[in-house]
């Protein structure tokens, strides 16, 4: 653990709440000590209110914000004398402790202050830092973790057994404060959670953070934890299994979701350990990782015995309570072939799980090393995967979008129509697969829900790698938007040129047909039903002269997508297409083209961009959004449909 303390930097942050926001960053940026904002900070400091008088204040990290990238605003601002005075009362719910910390805000619009505010208030110190360092639970999880603890920091830490976070943690540490703080008490293990220091500045309570995380790596380090030897690299799978295995777990959830198939050499180890079984289904090493990683993970593939499990333990627990029972999908698969899978809502919920238990696989086994991993009594883990403030969550979407949780692969995603499309369906939720010949596909996106792949998809070879990594990246594919085009050069039949048929034919028709041939059996596993809409042209109705490659290979795919729709509809899959016009603001249309175009009809280039009945001008934008509500439920009982987008035709209307 290395102390990134940079004086410099830390100058640029103005007073203690400044410096307060550094030092969170610090502790953010470092996953080995906090992840996904888990963790917080806070300063106490002295503020003039509108009358001019001094009060103290207590800015502590607000609920809903990242330490990593924490601002200013992002500190609550409590009454510091109401919110140590809360910790006297001799009992409050957890709701009742949401409500009086707001009753305490000076600012009404200020976040929710963390649950933890009112043992950040108890504690004298001007500056607080609170983690949940990989280290310090890797000790605390074994069968002797508090004599461990003892054992490297004597009595520099006051030792608190485990006790759920909120008001009664707030009591349980200030007891363990009263009678056990002494003159050389630096900091504060919280057994099976993690770890507080604090000091008169943040960078002395950042210091001491860094320096007592560092003893505990340290301690285990000559002890024996070290990385898991390395085993042979993934093997490799048909997508098909990871689709079947997604419709499974979307199934039992009751709405699509998107897994991941992690193939690093960390996760590889650990499911390849003789042990897993059994010391996976010990518990996770810290109970908040319940709400995003399960209690356990699901060792193979048998859903159904893991959801009776998950139901036997929901009522195993819930006692007398009036709980409702969260979705029982797992959300971290450990499977011999697969490897490990992660499972989650959307694609940052996948990864988040992937980050908390690589880091749960760290925790594993280095209390392995110190004699066998303990984690905390299931009962610990319900209470708080079914904690009351997570209760009152269920029932809202609460940023749930269109196509949250489902899967489109675009083609041509590059640029023009199909870039325009990737962007649409991001917006509206979906996971995206973007796929083009150009390198520009990776840049599409940096959103986590985008995975752009460069590939030929007039190459088996290339389209099948395509579809592939698109299915280990995100489960499987739910739609499919077909732009992929190519508009040869224009020239009359009578200068036929056989290069620019071929080419034509190649990748509007053949690349279309093999691409619809490999997702097909993903497509029937879709858990909304599949979708697919072929970008087609004015030209299948309308075609025009000089253009006879691209009018055929374009009314080629349009008989592709007609077929399609005939033989999938028994497996629940629409296909149709949408015919574009005069679409200008994509890689067909260069400016020499244009013009040529142009000069055929005897106009001028503005002329010939509006040349429809409205006068419209057609962008890429425009057919994206048509393309993106026809994968919607506007759409879900119409199959072999063709819609034009091209401001109205006088030739075909």
């Amino acid at each position: 653990m290395r102390n990134l303390w940079d004086p410099e930097e830390a100058a640029r942050f103005e007073g203690p709440l400044g410096e307060c926001v550094y030092g969170s960053r610090l502790l953010g940026a470092e996953m080995a000590l906090v992840m996904h904002g888990g963790g917080n900070t806070s300063v106490k400091v002295t503020e003039t209110d509108v009358f001019g008088r001094p009060v103290e204040i207590l800015r502590v990290k607000g609920s809903g914000w990242n330490l990593a990238t924490i601002e200013a605003e992002g500190f609550a601002p409590l009454r510091l004398d109401r919110t140590r005075a809360l910790a006297t009362l001799p009992e409050l719910s957890d709701t009742a402790m949401v409500r009086e910390l707001r009753a305490s805000l000076v600012d009404p619009s200020a976040p929710n202050p963390s649950v933890e505010a009112i043992l950040h208030a108890i504690i004298p110190e001007a500056a607080v830092q609170h983690s949940h360092a990989d280290a310090i639970v890797s000790v605390t999880n074994t069968a002797e973790g508090e004599r461990r603890i003892r054992e490297i920091y004597g009595d520099r830490m006051v030792v608190v057994p485990y006790v759920m976070p909120g008001f009664d943690l707030a009591r349980a540490c200030q007891a363990r404060l009263e009678t056990d703080r002494g003159p050389d008490t630096v900091g504060m293990i919280l057994m099976n959670h993690g770890i507080f220091t604090w000091g008169d500045t943040t960078r002395r309570a950042y210091d001491l953070m860094i320096e007592l995380v560092a003893e505990a790596e340290d301690y285990l380090t000559a002890r024996g934890a070290a990385p898991a030897p390395p085993v042979p690299g993934p093997t490799e799978v048909d997508p098909r299994e990871i689709t079947a295995l997604r419709a499974e777990l979307s199934a039992v959830a009751g709405r699509p979701l998107i897994t991941t198939r992690r193939t690093d050499a960390r996760s590889r180890a650990f499911v390849a350990d003789p042990a897993v079984a059994e010391i996976s289904q010990r518990g996770p090493a810290t109970p908040d990782h319940v709400l995003w990683t399960k209690r356990v993970p699901m060792v193979g593939r048998d859903v159904d015995a893991w959801v009776e499990e998950y139901r036997t333990y929901f009522e195993r627990h819930r006692g007398e309570r009036d709980l409702t029972m969260l979705d029982p999908a797992p959300r971290v698969v450990l499977d011999p072939t697969l490897g490990m899978v992660t499972v989650g809502v959307d694609a940052a919920a996948s990864d988040r799980v992937d980050d908390i238990y690589g880091h749960t696989i760290d925790v594993i086994r280095a209390g392995e090393a110190l004699g066998g991993y303990r984690a905390l009594p299931e009962s610990d883990i319900f209470d708080v995967e079914y904690w009351e403030l997570e209760q009152a969550k269920l029932g809202r979407t609460g940023g749930r979008r269109e196509f949250t949780g489902e899967v489109a692969l675009v083609t041509g995603a590059a640029s023009g129509i199909g870039r325009a499309c990737a962007e649409a369906l991001l917006e509206r939720g979906a996971a995206v697969v973007g796929v083009d010949v150009s390198p520009g596909v990776a840049g599409v996106s940096s959103s986590p829900a985008y995975l752009g792949v460069e590939a030929d998809l007039t190459s088996a070879r290339d389209t099948t790698a395509a579809v592939g990594a698109g299915v280990e990246r995100f489960g499987g594919v739910d739609m499919v938007v077909a732009a992929a085009g190519v508009f040869p050069g224009s020239a009359p039949i009578s200068a036929h040129d056989t290069a620019d048929w071929r080419r034509a034919m190649a990748v509007n028709v053949d690349a279309l047909v093999q691409l619809l041939a490999l997702v097909h059996p993903h497509l029937a596993l879709a858990p909304r039903g599949g979708r697919v809409v072929v970008i087609g042209s004015k030209n299948v109705a309308a075609p025009g002269p000089g253009a006879s490659a691209y009018s055929v290979s374009k009314s080629a795919a349009n008989q592709v997508a007609r077929v399609a729709a005939l033989e999938w509809a028994a497996d629940g899959i629409t296909v149709n297409s949408v015919h574009p016009d005069a679409v200008f603001d994509t890689g067909l249309w260069t400016p020499e083209l244009l013009a040529e175009r142009a000069a055929r009809y005897g106009m001028s280039v503005e002329e010939y961009k509006r040349r429809n009945l409205l006068g419209a001008e057609i962008t890429s934008s425009l057919v994206a959004e048509l393309v993106a509500t026809m994968m919607g439920p506007a759409f879900a009982a119409t199959t072999g449909a063709h819609v034009p987008v091209d401001g109205g035709s006088d030739r075909i209307v």
